[in-house]
């Protein structure tokens, strides 16, 4: 099995116009033993139990040379010849689950990062079915080996994961469908970090209605592209708000998966979510300009949920997903100039609501508002809209880097979200959806505005969107913490993380219309 990476064609200048690079490949396979070929091989060695008898060395030198065992630890053991043995903690047998599955791969990864081809032992864990580890391991081998070098004349020293081989004396059976979905997932993470990482200059949001296009056919989506001039028909002043200030036209791209039996055949829906994508190609702040500092430098992520909806869509055919599902990825620029958005500003969404333009840096949620309300006109109605958006500060230093914030107005549908989110270890936190703040967003000329008090900006981003959402149960994920890591941590590759896009690939395989009776967690 393979899976492409979706690479910006990077030609001797810097060229925007859109094409499709070719696709670097990894083949996964499955052996009853260590195939001749592989260069490391590893082994698993948690805090207690036995040590694989090929390690050759026991517990005390072991412990010696700084290896206990616990996740994220390895030591490399010298050899005269071919394979490296490698030797990775999965830290206490009793409390072994996915997540430390994929953490401890990940781990053995790094360590090997020299090496093309690896062979990784099945490991089992109580209470994980094979399928679920197989696909936890490979999945914490292939994203840790994950680069994006497209731009570099010389790539780094580190060769390009080529081969993985899980080694399962049993034979295939039982893990092959992890191993596919692995397959999947990953090559759906691959292409949203892609996406984020790569210059605003070269991934416009031209081009990424270009690469949505293309993409569309192969995995069964239908794609509908508009530009600024149909946006001004639609009334979708957020988007050309924001937009107004910057050289490259804004687009609006609506993707739509329809499940179908195996000949094809439209089946009724399990159900009916639509999904909503901040696409802030580069977010300079408009004229309430950011720092020139190492933040600014990151802006080019400021298009990861809109990324993480395209990826995640990439994957629900090949998944089989039974629910209809439909993405709008909100793509545009924010940038400076003499025709920018200017404070005090109002802006009329679609639907007709008023916004009066507090602060340029929070457009975020104004092009996020004419999604939400094209998500609520939709027939048949939507069972639940998610949304997911590097949208505020506010949340990074409530919950740091490791944590989302995801707030509702329905509490089935959070609690999705969440169990998607503990499956996937892409964690989340439920923040209240404390409506004593509303007051907080009005406006002395318009229906509201764009921006709060001082305090509680992650809950007043929230309730802002909220007014755009109808009575339709919504999840709002702010991933402004998450989507982006500075150092290699676990299978999070430095730079773009690709996050929510594994969290929301299994929300909707595993979606079921929330309970009505189920009510939110808000504060009044």
């Amino acid at each position: 099995m393979s899976f492409p990476s979706l690479h910006a064609d990077v030609q001797s200048t810097y060229d925007p116009a859109p094409s499709l690079a070719k696709p670097t490949t990894a083949k996964i396979g499955v052996s009853a033993s260590v195939p001749k070929g592989a260069g490391a091989v590893g082994f698993p060695v948690g805090t207690d139990g036995a040590i694989p008898g090929e390690v050759g060395l026991d517990r005390a030198a072991l412990t010696a040379a700084g290896f206990d065992g616990k996740v994220g630890q390895t030591l490399v053991i010298p050899r005269p010849s071919s394979p490296t043995f490698v030797v990775f903690g999965v830290g206490p047998r009793a409390e072994l689950d996915a997540a430390r599955l994929r953490d401890a791969a990940a781990a053995f990864a790094r360590a090997a990062c020299r090496h093309p081809h690896l062979a990784i032992p099945m490991v089992q864990a109580d209470g994980v079915k094979p399928d679920a580890a197989a696909q936890a391991l490979v999945e914490g081998a292939l994203l840790a080996r994950y680069r994006f070098n497209s731009l570099r004349r010389q790539p780094d020293q580190e060769p390009a994961l080529a081969e993985l081989t899980l080694v399962v004396p049993g034979g295939p059976k039982d893990v092959q469908p992890g191993i596919e979905r692995a397959g999947v997932t990953t090559r759906a993470v691959y292409l949203a970090r892609d996406l984020a990482n790569a210059p605003a200059t070269l991934l416009t949001a031209r081009r990424m209605a270009d690469i949505a296009q293309a993409l569309a056919p192969a995995c069964g989506l239908e794609v509908e592209v508009f530009d600024g001039d149909a946006l001004a028909k639609m009334g979708c002043g957020g988007m050309l708000g924001v937009n107004a200030g910057s050289a490259e036209p804004p687009r609006l791209v609506k993707l739509t998966y329809r499940p179908k039996d195996a000949q094809g055949k439209a089946v009724e829906p399990v159900g009916n979510v639509v999904l909503v994508g901040k696409g802030i190609m580069f977010d300079s702040g408009g004229i309430s300009l950011k720092p020139n500092d190492l933040i600014h430098a990151t802006m080019k992520t400021d298009m990861s949920g809109a990324a993480a909806v395209l990826a995640s869509m990439t994957t629900l055919k090949a998944l089989g997903c039974g629910s209809t599902v439909t993405g709008y990825l909100m793509c545009t620029d924010n940038m400076p100039s003499g025709a920018a958005l200017k404070l005090g500003d109002v802006l009329t969404i679609r639907g007709g609501k008023t916004v009066e333009v507090q602060n340029i840096d929070a457009e975020g949620r104004l092009v996020l508002a004419d999604g939400l309300m094209l998500a609520t006109e939709q027939n048949p109605r939507p069972d639940a809209i998610v949304d997911i958006a590097t949208l505020t500060g506010a949340c990074q230093r409530a919950l740091g880097n490791s944590s989302a914030g995801v707030i509702g107005n329905q509490q089935d549908l959070v609690d999705q979200v969440d169990a998607a989110a503990e499956r996937t270890n892409e964690t989340v936190w439920q923040l209240p959806l404390d409506a004593r703040y509303r007051k907080e967003l009005d406006s002395e000329i318009a229906d509201l505005k764009n921006v709060g008090g001082e305090n509680a900006g992650a809950i007043t981003a929230a309730l802002f969107l909220q007014e755009f959402v109808a009575d339709i149960p919504w999840a709002h994920l702010d991933i402004a913490g998450t989507a982006r890591v500075e150092n290699d941590e676990s299978w999070r590759s430095k730079g773009a993380t690709a996050f929510g896009t594994r969290l929301l690939i299994d929300f909707l395989m595993t979606f079921r219309p929330p309970v009505e009776e189920a009510r939110p967690q808000a504060v009044h």
